[in-house]
């Protein structure tokens, strides 16, 4: 059986005796082998810097990136030509829920394709790329795709 890993390590110093409210929130992130490091830190609403990427968002990012490799790998294996993709992808986290925890999240894709392109397989194949993404298999969010076909 062929297995994947996928290696990260975070790095965070600093001093948690001053209580709940006191500590940095900044950390450090690299992939193994170190092709990026990000800068990370907690969400604002909890005491993060807004200005740092948070993990809330790199799991939304994480979906969104995921749902487009797919649909990409989909549309190229069906011969359609794909001229462009966006997606303003967003994730909720319902404090109410116990456990906390991103419970939905919803990709739109705008998706380019060439003249004379269906768009109603576009569509079914932007569903099916999410059937094969291994992130939205991985969670266990409500996950949402409300796709837009532009012909162009």
């Amino acid at each position: 059986m062929l297995t994947h890993s996928y290696s990260t390590r975070l790095e965070w110093t600093g001093s948690t005796a001053g209580g709940i409210r006191a500590y940095s929130r900044a950390h450090t992130g690299v992939t193994d082998p170190p092709t990026q490091t990000l800068d990370l830190t907690a969400d604002k609403a909890f005491r993060g810097d807004p200005a740092l990427l948070n993990p809330e968002q790199l799991l939304v990012m994480a979906a969104s990136s995921c749902q487009l490799l797919s649909f990409l790998a989909v549309a190229a294996r069906a011969g359609v030509t794909v001229l462009g993709y966006t997606d303003d992808a967003q994730g909720w986290m319902d404090m109410a829920d116990k456990p906390e925890r991103v419970g939905r999240i919803r990709l739109a894709p705008v998706i380019e394709v060439a003249e004379g392109t269906d768009p109603d397989e576009v569509v079914r194949m932007a569903h099916q790329g999410h059937d094969e993404c291994f992130i939205a298999n991985s969670l266990t969010s409500t996950m949402e795709l409300d796709v837009t076909v532009v012909v162009r």
